[in-house]
């Protein structure tokens, strides 16, 4: 029988070492699947291949691969940065929410321990949520958008989380430092995306 956690402190640090390694696992995840990915292959398909009845004649003068769908373009490249580094931010805030709760919180505020880690379990899904958006063929738009619902949920996260009693010291340098990369990533995003919005 799996042990259950001896107090609300103890419990709500199970649930936030579990949204820490399951960001940390997406995180891995996009990494890998940009390593993985060739942008280059099956572009110089070969003559015999380009004249095949599977390619239509458009596509065969124009030199575009019949999965073309499976890469990313230097666009979508371009765009993954600044979502990986949104990611990375998301792993850094539940693991600095974790530690605070880890050193500062206390058993018997149920009600702050219980909101905190509601709010960090919304993070998960968000990133979850973003990554899947950033395989090919990849949608800016569908990217903007849930990128920023990912910004939204982990901003509500440094809030609930600076406003209760595991932050001792709400004037603590590391929110504004956190917000400041979250913004400087959905900025970046904004700005990648935004020929998208003027389709």
């Amino acid at each position: 029988m799996p042990q259950i956690p001896r107090d609300n402190k103890a419990a709500a640090l199970l649930m936030l070492t579990k949204n820490v390694d399951f960001v940390k696992d997406a995180h891995e995840e996009m990494e890998q699947a940009v390593e993985e990915c060739d942008p280059y292959s099956g572009l110089l398909n070969d003559t015999e291949e380009n004249n095949s009845d599977n390619h239509n004649h458009e596509d065969d003068v124009l030199g575009f691969p019949s999965n073309q769908d499976l890469y990313w373009s230097e666009d979508d490249q371009e765009l993954i940065i600044p979502c990986l580094a949104l990611v990375r931010a998301s792993k850094a805030c539940l693991k600095k929410i974790r530690m605070l709760v880890a050193e500062n919180g206390k058993k018997d505020q149920v009600a702050q321990l219980d909101d905190i880690v509601d709010i960090s379990d919304e993070i998960s899904p968000s990133v979850d949520d973003l990554a899947l958006s950033i395989y090919p063929p990849m949608c800016h738009l569908t990217v903007r958008i849930n990128s920023a619902k990912l910004v939204s949920v982990l901003k509500k996260a440094l809030e609930i989380t600076k406003a209760s009693h595991v932050t001792p010291q709400p004037e603590d340098s590391w929110i504004p430092l956190l917000i400041n990369a979250i913004d400087h990533c959905m900025n970046r995003i904004k700005e990648l995306t935004q020929s998208e919005l003027e389709l």
